[in-house]
């Protein structure tokens, strides 16, 4: 349940309430808040526009997501460091060493880190250090620590540049030669386990049928020599094959320069090799962490990216008020496409576009997934349509993208997911279906008249070509007048029937009176375009913003509906500037015809002479 405690204020947007998040305050608070009234429960680290290393921070647990108590701890950490909460809130670019709380170990570090980079840059305690001077302070912080690292190292190499590949091959034989000589330790110890702990017989013959190599596991995995209570390990021969060049290399690169010649070696002299190796596995484990604590430095950074980012981060997660109130783009919005003569600002970014495809398109948002290219950079993006109409959209078409940073991209539509645009094109939609229903009717007419035109001219030169070579061509065949009969009677029901239902049409158009006429009219149309125009209304309302961020890995909390009037508003299409000349002469429009003219007035006197027959 909300918390009774904090009187909280919420904005309706979307066609759900959404928290207000505008004091700090309101931050701080956040953990009492019911997570059922957040709109995310679950946001990526990576594919939005926001601050990486920011969210570094406060992803703790470094699993690629941001969730609730994450973000909320990060408020209450950034909180308890600032004298002053409310600069969560001011949207300052860094923190001042004066605004930074020293009453606990933590804090004086912190304050301390921050004074002594004030110092450095110049500036008194009340100027503010930048993310970029934080950040760069971090970075220098971490070069100086490897630095002395570096230098301290030069103590703890007994074989100097050998040191580091012969410190690998101790490590990696170690468990090896410890295994051989608890072996031994066993053998001795009870002569029964000498046979027992080399290889058994079962083991060797279950290799002999198989074409054998070295380095195969089952050899591998044998001991590393033959077990005896002696317990020493040869250098030079009697080795398990598999291990035989490790240990040649041991003998040359480690036991000669540490321990001088030797053939075998015992357990007394491993363990000389690695007390002699352990100042260098120190140094090696004492190698600096660069996001490690330090003296305060990262954690003035860390402070310096919360002051800057956590209320942006609160109002693209526990509310979407960037999106909804159009103050600024969403975190999830990476871009803009320009593509036909519009421009689309609900643009996410995708991995793989049918994947995404396949629960974005619960959405009911027309969705154009675009393959974007930039020298040798690629990125795949979704775009929402949301104005216009989708006539001119095919795979295929090319456009330009443009990220949050300026930079375009050659965008080449590779997906489209199908889903009403606008009520206008829905409107037309039964019309534009007729036109290119009877397009594709009088092309296939054409297609076939040409093929019957071809055939017959075919036919005439192969008639031609043996009436040359026989001396007489072949007889036509005889007119059929029944069939020709049956053709001009097909014919005319149909032009009659076309002209029943055109004289049907003026008629019942013309017994009306004038001003019902345009009624009729309209009525007409609605009646063609009103189911169409209702479908889509219905899938317009219902338009819904989260499976299209779900589909990136987004936790969405709410029904963030994408209505009509907002979604019109995230496609822009194009128009003239304001005040802009016009020119009405094109020089290459397209030719008047009088054809047009003409069947008006044929249409017109086939009326008349109706009406004359039909009051006559």
């Amino acid at each position: 349940m909300a918390s009774a405690t904090y009187q909280w204020r919420f904005f309706r947007a979307g066609g759900f309430d959404q928290v207000q998040l505008d004091r700090s305050a309101d931050l701080l608070a956040l953990g009492e808040l019911d997570q059922k009234l957040w709109v995310a429960l679950s946001c990526p680290v990576r594919g939005i526009e926001f601050d990486a290393r920011t969210l570094q921070f406060i992803d703790s647990d470094n699993d690629g997501h941001v969730r609730p108590p994450e973000l909320i701890a990060a408020i209450r950490w950034a909180g308890a460091r600032l004298r002053d909460a409310d600069l969560l809130v001011q949207g300052q670019d860094g923190v001042a060493a004066g605004a930074i709380r020293d009453d606990d170990a933590a804090g004086t570090l912190i304050k301390a880190a921050a004074l002594a980079l004030a110092t450095e840059l110049g500036k008194s305690d009340a100027d503010v250090l930048t993310v970029a001077e934080a950040s760069a302070a971090q970075a220098g912080h971490a070069a100086r620590a490897l630095a002395a690292w570096e230098a301290a190292g030069q103590d703890a190499l007994p074989l100097g540049d050998a040191t580091a590949a012969a410190h690998a091959l101790v490590t990696e034989l170690d468990a090896k030669v410890v295994d051989f000589f608890t072996r031994c330790d066993l053998a001795a110890f009870d002569e029964r386990a000498g046979a027992l702990l080399n290889a058994s017989e079962d083991a060797l013959k279950a290799l002999a049928p198989a074409a054998l190599q070295a380095g195969a596991s089952a050899i591998s995995e044998l001991p590393l020599a033959h077990v005896t209570p002696a317990a020493a390990l040869p250098l030079t021969g009697g080795l398990n094959p598999a291990w035989a060049a490790r240990v040649a290399a041991l003998q040359a690169g480690v036991v000669l320069p540490l321990l001088g010649q030797r053939q075998e070696l015992s357990a007394a002299h491993w363990q000389a090799i690695k007390d002699k190796l352990a100042p260098y596995t120190t140094w090696l484990a004492s190698k600096p962490d660069p996001a490690a604590e330090g003296d305060g430095v990262r954690d003035l950074e860390k402070l310096a990216r919360y002051v800057r980012d956590l209320h942006p981060l609160a109002n693209n997660f526990v509310s979407f008020r960037d999106f909804y109130t159009r103050q600024g783009k969403a975190t999830f919005q990476i871009g803009t496409l320009y593509l036909d003569g519009r421009s689309c600002e609900l643009c996410v970014a995708v991995n793989d576009a049918a994947k995404h495809a396949a629960l974005a398109g619960l959405s009911r948002v027309c969705l154009v997934y675009c393959d974007c290219v930039r020298g040798a950079d690629k990125l795949s993006v979704a775009a929402a349509f949301t104005a216009g109409d989708s006539d001119q959209l095919m795979v295929g078409r090319n456009g330009v993208f443009y990220d949050r940073q300026g930079r375009d991209w050659d965008a080449t539509i590779s997906k489209i997911v199908e889903h009403p645009i606008s009520l206008r094109q829905a409107f037309w939609s039964p019309y534009k279906q007729a036109a290119r229903m009877v397009g594709a009717q009088l092309q296939k007419m054409a297609a076939a008249k040409a093929k019957a035109t071809d055939d017959k001219l075919g036919g005439a030169a192969v008639s031609v070509a043996t009436k040359g070579v026989a001396g007489k061509a072949e007889a036509p065949p005889p007119f059929d007048v029944g069939k020709f009969a049956g053709i001009f009677a097909a014919i005319g029901l149909a032009l009659g029937a076309i002209g029943t239902m055109a004289v049907s049409l003026i008629g019942g158009l013309l017994g009306l009176k004038w001003w019902q006429i345009p009624l009729a009219l309209v009525g007409l149309m609605l009646l063609i375009s009103g189911p169409a125009v209702l479908l889509a209304w219905f899938k317009l309302r219902s338009r819904n913003l989260g499976p299209i961020l779900d589909a990136n890995g987004w936790a969405v909390n709410a029904r963030a509906r994408i209505n009509i009037p907002f979604g019109t508003s995230l496609t822009q299409l194009a128009k003239l500037p304001e005040g802009a000349e016009r020119a009405l002469t094109d020089p290459y429009a397209d030719k008047p015809s009088n054809w047009p003219y003409v069947g008006l007035v044929l249409a017109l006197l086939a009326v008349l002479v109706w009406l004359l027959g039909f009051r006559g």
